[in-house]
């Protein structure tokens, strides 16, 4: 993840699949994370580790598709029930203090070591998508919306950032509408 300075590395072992986050959480890399996910649950895996020890920091977005995946929410196509559960290993005390914070630290299972032995140093590293901007909105709109849906303290902390995320993709689709009907 070049844009963000972010990367991610992912490896499965012992059926569970490690996903590495080396950098930036952001709203950047939120797309591609989400997508990682999608596309290894559709291949039947519902644990995930999520390495943290290299992670610097985490925005409101990434935290927020992160507790969309655990409730299943963000990924509407998933016609089964199979649990999604992530397990957070290494957060710093600041990423530990966001989620905290955005009440969706309870979610996820928090520990100190990876789970199973794997090598870090040689994870496959997940491309680069480039998301478009209009998908970065309604990722972010999402993962906000979430939060405030999980805690209602965030509901004063994000309603103007829905709000804003919500004109502008309103927005964006009219004038796509408007430039495709010429």
């Amino acid at each position: 993840m070049s844009l963000a300075g972010a990367q991610l590395g992912v490896a499965v072992a012992e059926s569970k699949v490690l996903v590495k986050i080396i950098g930036r959480a952001n709203f950047a890399v939120s797309v591609d994370f989400k997508s990682l996910i999608r596309s290894m649950v559709s291949r039947g895996y519902g644990y995930f580790v999520i390495d943290l020890s290299e992670c610097l920091i985490m925005d409101s977005t990434f935290s927020g598709v992160l507790a969309a995946l655990t409730r299943g929410q963000s990924d509407s196509e998933r016609t089964d029930r199979q649990r999604i559960e992530f397990e957070l290993v290494k957060p710093n005390e600041r990423i530990r203090n966001l989620l905290e914070n955005l009440g969706v630290l309870e979610l996820f299972k928090v520990s100190d070591q990876l789970p199973f032995k794997v090598d870090t140093t040689n994870l496959n590293t997940q491309q680069e998508s480039r998301p478009s901007r209009e998908e970065l909105s309604r990722t972010s709109l999402d993962a906000h919306k979430t939060l405030m849906e999980l805690y209602s303290d965030n509901i004063p902390k994000f309603k103007d950032v829905t709000k804003f995320l919500e004109e502008d993709l309103k927005k964006r689709e009219s004038e796509s509408e408007n430039s495709t009907g010429e």
